[in-house]
């Protein structure tokens, strides 16, 4: 089985052919999607067929796979998220630009989105590059931040009034109540395979820098955000049935487009937790 690899962005992304991810892949070929996942940060597949069985079985050859604490897993297996929005919702889920789970003690190291229904038109999913966004920052913005420590929470974002938590009509979702747990990440990850450095802030999780008040934090959080999602720094997915994306959340942010107003998308997600 051979892969063969196409670049679709100079920041990020890349997109692999040559393999059916529903079969029992050899452990040179994981080898070699989890090299691509680790240079290109994001990996997209083609016309894949996956039952949720052979997703959950995909996902634990890169590490054990997490259970989401406010979103309900599928019964038979609960580590798959159906993330669906019907023609009535008005809110999607995953529409804002975030790390997934940065909220944890142990954040998520990936995430593997497959697609099964789309709509028309609309739908697609953008992805930023936070090492491209580390190498663009002047030297002395990053002296200061590699010695800086951010606190992530999911208090906002799952609140009752946070865009996470709001209702829709095929997703049972948990709000947060009460005091759900800060959590401190280095705002400069050095990735553990590849040594490169990439922000670790997001503006839906990241609330302050450890020792500052939220007032101090914000103006250097704001830029950090504004500066994180330039064009220049991200890639765009257009989904078909039977795609998956692959990324990276130590390196990438992402951002469920929501455009598609009175149609059904329907998406099956495994996160992939540290070993």
């Amino acid at each position: 089985m051979s892969l063969t690899i196409r670049k679709v962005a100079g920041a990020l992304g890349a997109e692999i052919s040559g393999v059916d991810l529903s079969q029992d892949l050899p452990d040179a070929v994981i080898a070699g999607i989890r090299a691509a996942l680790v240079e290109h940060q994001v990996i997209f597949f083609r016309d894949q067929a996956l039952s949720p069985g052979r997703q959950v079985a995909f996902g634990r050859r890169f590490g054990p796979l997490n259970i989401h604490p406010y979103v309900k897993g599928m019964e038979a297996h609960p580590e798959v998220m159906e993330i669906i929005k019907e023609p009535g919702d008005k809110t999607n889920f995953g529409g804002g630009w975030h790390s997934d789970t940065s909220f944890l003690e142990r954040p998520a190291i990936g995430s593997i989105l497959h697609a099964i229904e789309l709509p028309e038109w609309g739908g697609d999913t953008l992805f930023s590059s936070q090492v491209a966004a580390w190498d663009a920052l002047s030297p002395g913005l990053k002296a200061t931040l590699e010695g800086l420590r951010a606190v992530h929470s999911a208090g906002r974002e799952y609140s009752p009034q946070g865009h996470s938590a709001q209702k829709r009509a095929s997703m049972s979702v948990t709000e947060a109540e009460g005091a759900v747990g800060e959590y401190i990440h280095p705002v400069v990850l050095v990735h553990p395979e590849s040594g490169r450095k990439a922000l670790y802030v997001n503006p839906a999780f990241t609330l302050r820098f450890e020792g500052w008040t939220k007032r101090e934090s914000r103006p250097l959080l704001d830029f950090l955000f504004e500066h994180c999602r330039y064009e220049g720094f991200t890639c765009r997915f257009h989904w078909r049935p039977g795609s998956v994306a692959f990324w990276d959340n130590r390196q990438v942010w992402h951002f469920a487009l929501n455009d598609y107003p009175g149609q059904r998308r329907h998406m099956r997600r495994v996160t992939v937790d540290p070993a």
